[in-house]
């Protein structure tokens, strides 16, 4: 069997059909594309079962929820878990407006200490600077268990025991690893622009304002989603630090609700659960495309 190739199709002389190089192309990518997702949807499925397990149960009876085998569609569907779990038992009102307040504040902070530390390690010059990134990079090796107790006495010597400080203070002085990401995608903007910048007398905090800023928003966007689900989540320092019930956070609030007034009710505590995480589901899929973005762009230059 011979074959001619030309410019715009392959021709099959035996058999005298034509196959256009562009239907060949799309036919091999569609093979692939199947085969990935053939790979993903598995993946996908297992990460996906708890979370169909948490919204089935949330939604239970307390005498449907350890059947075996489960019954994932409850009779009846019970919508009031949801309102008597986040109202009857402990003030999640209360701890939503602190989680809010010590969020906010930590997300403007990390992103203001982070973006001056990495913007002097990128665009400054400065005799031993890479000595002290270095510095910067090493602390993020030391596991958060072996700074917990110095910090304690630190805050304790300060008198911040029992209030928000512990947690609200240090993101003012900065984030290892937000430091790192935003330093490494500073790196990649083209430093003519600071150039041309500093020709027209520009300083160096205009340059940083005007041009650096407005040119990282998938980093800076990448460190607010990680800001906020890291402080959303932080269930550890709250838990060390904050005594008064008043101050309390949601994530410690949801350990505290465990075990309330004799046997937990599963139904209540996966309610307010889905509840607590459903900003952060939102957060990500709004934020998702800059946030991929972001990460994959700020490794591209050392």
């Amino acid at each position: 069997m011979r074959q001619t190739l030309t410019s715009d199709v392959r021709v099959t002389k035996d058999s005298g059909y034509t196959i256009p190089w562009h239907q060949r192309r799309k036919t091999r990518q569609t093979i692939q594309a199947l085969i990935v997702y053939a790979l993903l949807l598995p993946g996908a499925i297992i990460f996906l079962f708890p979370l169909v397990w948490m919204l089935s149960t949330a939604v239970k009876p307390e005498n449907q929820i350890f059947l075996f085998p489960p019954k994932w569609i409850p009779e009846p569907i019970l919508w009031s878990n949801f309102w008597d779990g986040w109202n009857k038992f402990l003030p999640f009102n209360l701890f939503l407006r602190n989680t809010l307040i010590i969020t906010v504040n930590n997300i403007f902070g990390n992103l203001v200490s982070s973006c001056l530390a990495a913007y002097g390690f990128a665009r400054l010059r400065a005799r031993g600077k890479n000595i002290f990134f270095m510095l910067v990079l090493g602390t993020m090796l030391l596991p958060n268990e072996v700074t917990i107790i110095p910090q304690y006495v630190l805050f304790s010597l300060l008198k911040w025991n029992d209030s928000w400080l512990p947690l609200m203070v240090p993101p003012w002085f900065g984030w290892p690893f937000f430091i790192f990401l935003l330093r490494q995608f500073f790196m990649n903007i083209p430093h003519e622009l600071d150039e041309a910048a500093r020709l027209d007398g520009a300083s160096s905090w205009r340059i940083l304002w005007n041009i650096i800023l407005p040119l990282s928003k998938p980093a800076i966007a990448s460190v607010v989603i990680f800001a906020f689900i890291g402080n959303w989540n932080n269930f550890l320092a709250p838990l060390i630090y904050i005594r008064s019930l008043d101050r309390q956070v949601l994530a410690v609030g949801l350990n505290m609700f465990r075990g309330q007034y004799g046997q937990t009710n599963f139904g209540y505590m996966m309610a307010v659960a889905l509840l607590v995480l459903m900003p952060v589901l939102i957060v990500f899929f709004v934020g998702q495309r800059v946030f991929i973005q972001g990460i994959a762009t700020s490794g591209l230059k050392g």
